[in-house]
């Protein structure tokens, strides 16, 4: 009964993607495994081992042959180091990217506030006004935030940001200034990185493997954002949302502290040495 819990539903001809309790007592019964047995007795085997296979998590299989080399290089700069050398205090770490397709949906009946035992009331119901692009560089180790906003993202948008920060101190006169950034469309490859240290001599580019954005802090930015701005979503135009998103860049920028990061390159190589071990069924 185990083994059969432990199949994918597919690969035994069944039309359906993930087996319940029911599902396997009726495959148990089905194939004359047993006579008769309750779905509350399969639950109370099953859950000796912990197996439940009515849940599924998400995952990426890891594809860039060079992965602990790259993400290695993006921890020791969180840690402030760089080809095994410590920072200088005139060199700095920015984290960037886009949040894209931000829409302002304005909400066909107007918000309630809470009150005693009554949360804040929000109409299910909405109208379209447009969507943004924000796009969002953090400095790593002084938990600075620079951003802008704009109708689309692309190389041009993340052009005018990176000389939006590059053009001010201390950045302009530093002595490197760091860019992590994932393999978006944006900002992928060498010609990125020739376009923008052409534009900025100070500048050195570097990018995360391949689906490795939990890597670039600026994701965990954007989740406040996320939380704290736009959820519930509910702008009357773009330009208010624009404005509410900057704004809050700003407080955020005068009040925050820099993010406790601790995954450093050896919990990386001892997490990638178990990945690497572990067969692909488990």
């Amino acid at each position: 009964m185990k083994a059969i819990a432990c199949e994918l539903p597919a690969q035994l001809e069944l039309p359906f993607s993930r087996f319940s309790v029911y599902d396997i007592r009726q495959r148990v019964i089905d194939k004359g495994i047993v006579e008769a047995i309750s779905a509350t007795t399969i639950w109370e085997w099953l859950h000796e081992d912990g197996i439940r296979p009515w849940t599924h998590r998400p995952w990426i299989f890891r594809r860039d042959s060079q992965f602990e080399q790259k993400a290695s290089r993006v921890l020791d700069l969180y840690a402030r180091t760089w080809e095994g050398k410590v920072l200088g205090g005139n060199d700095f770490v920015i984290s960037a990217d886009e949040k894209t397709s931000i829409q302002a949906r304005c909400r066909i009946h107007a918000r309630t506030p809470p009150a005693p035992h009554r949360a804040s009331r929000v109409e299910h119901g909405y109208k379209r006004t447009g969507a943004l692009a924000y796009l969002a560089a953090l400095d790593v180790h002084r938990a600075k935030v620079f951003g802008i906003c704009d109708p689309s993202n692309g190389a041009k948008p993340f052009q005018r940001l990176v000389d939006n920060v590059m053009a001010r101190e201390p950045y302009r006169s530093a002595e490197r200034v760091f860019w992590i950034v994932d393999n978006g469309t944006s900002h992928r490859g060498v010609a990125a990185c020739d376009r923008l240290r052409e534009a900025w001599p100070n500048l050195i580019l570097v990018h995360t493997p391949v689906h490795a954005s939990w890597l670039n802090q600026i994701e965990i930015y954007f989740s406040i954002v996320q939380r704290k701005v736009l959820t519930p979503n509910d702008f009357t135009s773009t330009n208010l949302l624009e404005s509410s998103i900057l704004a809050f860049q700003e407080r955020y920028s005068s009040v925050a502290t820099p993010f406790a990061w601790r995954f450093t390159r050896d919990d990386l190589h001892r997490l990638l040495t178990k990945v690497q071990a572990t067969p692909l069924a488990v």
